[in-house]
């Protein structure tokens, strides 16, 4: 009962913008990351690998059309996708979402990639 993702509709903060039979794309405010959502699978997966294919498909085929509407809506310059999952990958809600945020080229850290912090040598393990 406690899933943001099960039951979205208990956080006034969020809205579902679109969905479709398989998944929703969710977003809130943003002071940041303007434009940015959720695409999420409406059963309960923890991760994006326990996926079935009807939910890959789905998941597709809305992301197709959030590109659409953030064009329209923002005119980003490019995107940055991506799942994170369990809780070293970055996962803070086990419910599998789709990270999609729009990219603009006056941003700070505009050119900047997802692998960009990742590559960092403070991220270097230490093989003993």
């Amino acid at each position: 009962m406690s899933c943001p993702f099960c039951f979205p509709e208990k956080d006034r903060e969020q809205s579902i913008v679109l969905n479709n039979e398989y998944c929703f794309f969710v977003q809130k405010p943003q002071e940041v990351l303007i434009g940015s959502g959720l695409i999420v699978p409406k059963m309960h997966r923890d991760t994006a690998f326990e996926l079935t294919p009807e939910e890959w498909q789905a998941t597709f085929d809305l992301l197709q059309q959030v590109k659409e509407l953030l064009d329209k809506e923002y005119a980003p310059q490019g995107y940055n996708l991506g799942w994170n999952c369990g809780r070293v990958g970055g996962q803070e809600i086990f419910h599998a979402h789709l990270h999609v945020i729009p990219r603009f080229e006056d941003e700070p850290l505009a050119g900047k990639g997802i692998r960009y912090w990742l590559k960092q040598t403070m991220n270097q393990r230490s093989l003993r």
